[in-house]
């Protein structure tokens, strides 16, 4: 039996391919340090083989994306002075290639298969959780929270703020109302439940925010594009004064107070401060990447043991911004920022420039909840993480063309001809080819 190219790499005719793609992919990304290895060869599985399908339709000319890549390469290239250059090699490889991966679904795979795809693996991802979880005693506080099948609640957060907040999408700005309506509200209220049980404080608040945020760009989708901007402008400015206004006001030590917690935020600020200080050492180029946490390297050591971890893996500085300084220096954070700052923005810019983007409002949320989450976790510098193909399927949807009334349709988003120029609208100036 013999299957139509189509049905594997053309967006809308590949639905049910792209949900189980993504599904599994996010399964990958959430225990892959259960299952090992062969978890990752089905990652790879899953969407590498496309490119045998057709090179050109799938991948499309590299060259369009070398930002994308940037900072994956300046992360492989760091080998050659890295305190750890075996652990940079094999790491740096990793992350490039999980780039390509990501690059390879957000060219074959529509907004609605999309959302869908990650509903279903956000889905599996907490039902497995929820099954085979445990509670854990955090040494740093004194409570127990549930973890799930993770060995972090900020993690268990970070996936049910996903399901919370792709239901919302598929419902209020897909308007999905078809047989799938069932299945995204049991996932969305598992994720509720999860995000309750948890008890991350970083994943209820950031997942308040963007829907929050998401609503209110909503509202604003009536108005003409002109006054659609002076709006959200004149919002932006208030929003920010009055962000201000609550920060000086005591109103952060009253939310976390909340959940339980302090202005250290149970020990990050500290561990701020010693990654400061170790990205002082090397400012430019940093220690290598992922060239820090290596065992037997006494500050890793150190810190391990202060916080009590126990298996001195899987640790970081809680802070996106700081970790890239420590591993890849100022050049590195530069790279990585130009990408989340740029998918921000473009999105943002056709989410008020265009009289329909469907796509972009789900996107920018996913991109506004990364960039909130960069100051107290780190989802975007790792491969195998949800964060980091996230960012990177957004920001590569970028260089499609903006699409209007059509996007949110099935074949949306069909591979289009490399000679296409992006007409991102306020973006165009970082992408388009010049004038010939």
């Amino acid at each position: 039996m013999k299957i139509a190219k189509a049905s594997l790499i053309t967006a809308g005719d590949n639905g049910a391919y792209a949900i189980v793609a993504l599904a599994l992919s996010l399964f990958v990304f959430a225990y892959s340090a259960r299952f090992g290895q062969a978890s990752i060869l089905l990652y790879y599985a899953l969407w590498l083989p496309l490119l045998l399908v057709d090179y050109r339709g799938v991948l499309g000319n590299p060259a369009r994306y070398a930002w994308l890549f940037a900072f994956a390469i300046f992360a492989c290239l760091s080998f050659s002075w890295s305190a750890a250059p075996g652990v940079t090699v094999r790491a740096g490889l990793q992350y490039f290639s999980h780039v390509v991966c990501a690059v390879i679904a957000m060219r074959v795979i529509d907004t609605r298969s999309m959302t869908r795809g990650l509903i279903a693996g956000t889905g599996i991802v907490l039902a497995y959780s929820l099954l085979f979880g445990v509670y854990h005693l955090d040494p740093l506080d004194g409570g127990y929270s549930f973890v799930g099948a993770f060995a972090s609640k900020n993690q268990l957060g970070f996936y049910a703020s996903l399901g919370v907040y792709f239901a919302f999408a598929c419902v209020f700005l897909l308007r999905d109302r078809g047989i799938w309506i069932f299945p995204t509200a049991a996932v969305g209220l598992m994720s509720a439940y999860c995000l309750y049980a948890s008890q991350s404080a970083t994943s209820a608040l950031t997942t308040v925010a963007v829907i929050g945020i998401s609503l209110g760009l909503h509202v604003l989708a009536p108005l003409s594009p002109q006054t659609r901007k002076t709006v959200f402008v004149a919002v932006a400015i208030v929003g920010v004064v009055g962000v201000v206004g609550a920060i000086y006001g005591g109103a952060v030590d009253s939310v976390l107070g909340i959940f339980g917690k302090d202005s250290t935020l149970t020990g990050r600020t500290y561990l701020w401060q010693q990654g400061i200080e170790a990205a002082g050492a090397t400012p430019l180029i940093g220690v290598g990447y992922q060239a820090y946490w290596v065992q037997g390297f006494a500050e890793a050591e150190r810190l391990w043991e202060e916080f009590y971890i126990g298996s001195r893996s899987g640790f970081h500085f809680h802070n996106t911004f700081i970790e890239t300084m420590v591993e890849t220096g100022f050049i590195g954070l530069l790279l990585l920022c130009s990408v989340l700052l740029v998918t921000v923005i473009g999105h943002l810019g056709r989410m008020l420039s265009q009289k329909v983007a469907t796509e972009s409002s789900i996107l920018f949320g996913v991109a506004i909840l990364l960039l909130m989450r960069a100051f107290v976790e780190v989802d975007t510098l790792n491969p195998y993480h949800v964060g980091s193909f996230l960012l990177y399927f957004a920001a590569g949807r970028l260089t499609l063309p903006a699409h209007r009334a059509s996007q949110a349709q099935p074949r949306a988003f069909a591979p289009m001809p490399e000679d296409t120029h992006l007409r991102s609208v306020g973006l165009s100036s970082l992408f388009e080819r010049p004038a010939r």
